[in-house]
């Protein structure tokens, strides 16, 4: 591997089941474990990494499509059920959900036209979060010298 393709975030603790994650540019994320005297407002884990493959997604589908017209509206859902079983704690029926509305007119109709075709590459190649976790990759937990 090269500098060039590592990625990375370090999460801190910020409180009892509150944390914030900093990527190499400075960037923050909130997150936590979904509950508190906050009314647990926080994104959870689990939340996150459904954020994560919708918005990978997004962004390929957005790219795509607003290179003919300007979306009127565009919202992605991502839904999938938290189960426990044999195998432990994971996510089950995965979804990704386009709701896109696009102007009227030659520039709208162009956009409409590429719109599944741009879904299904980022799908099926582009996007890193989706594919990796279709795909499965080996994650190591270890404890450094404290």
């Amino acid at each position: 591997m090269t500098d060039n393709t590592l990625r990375s975030v370090t999460i801190e603790r910020t409180s009892t089941g509150h944390f914030t994650a900093t990527n190499a540019r400075g960037g923050t994320v909130s997150f936590g474990t979904g509950s508190g005297p906050d009314g647990g407002t926080d994104f959870t884990p689990v939340e996150l990494l459904l954020a994560a493959i919708g918005g990978c997604t997004a962004a390929d589908v957005d790219v795509a499509t607003s290179r003919h017209a300007e979306p009127d509206g565009f919202t992605v859902t991502v839904t999938g059920n938290k189960i426990s079983d044999e195998l432990g704690n994971r996510m089950t029926d995965l979804a990704v959900a386009f709701s896109i509305a696009l102007p009227d007119g030659e520039p709208g109709d162009r956009a409409r036209a590429i719109l599944p075709r741009a879904v299904k590459t980022s799908h099926d190649r582009l996007c890193t979060v989706s594919r990796t976790v279709e795909i499965g990759t080996h994650v190591t937990a270890t404890v450094a010298d404290v």
